[in-house]
């Protein structure tokens, strides 16, 4: 017997149905962006790599730049440099652990 109201049929096919939909609006945003009528934005993924090379050149060179400043004024070459150097490269791993391992929103 069938149901007076319209509609689909509580069965496997709208999970099916569901996934056709987000693949042809994925598809048709990826034809856009072919295209050229919409700029692609950046994931998630390539905006954490961006910020892990920021932490890192970011460590090396304030390191060096403070060591290398307080050598210069101390003179106390280069032993100054390689400590800042070392403790740059610390804290440049330690935030890149913290980045990578805190969990984001809506996870």
């Amino acid at each position: 017997m069938v149901a007076d109201v319209p509609g689909q049929d509580p069965a496997d096919e709208d999970a099916r149905i569901t996934s056709l939909e987000e693949r042809i609006a994925k598809a048709e945003r990826a034809e856009k962006v072919r295209q050229g009528t919409t700029k692609q934005q950046a994931d998630d993924g390539s905006r954490l790599g961006n910020r892990v090379l920021a932490e890192l050149i970011g460590g090396l060179v304030g390191g060096a730049v403070v060591g290398g400043t307080l050598d210069y004024f101390l003179r106390t070459s280069p032993w100054l440099l390689l400590i800042f150097l070392g403790l740059g490269i610390v804290v440049a791993f330690r935030n890149i652990i913290r980045l990578t391992t805190t969990k984001r929103p809506g996870e």
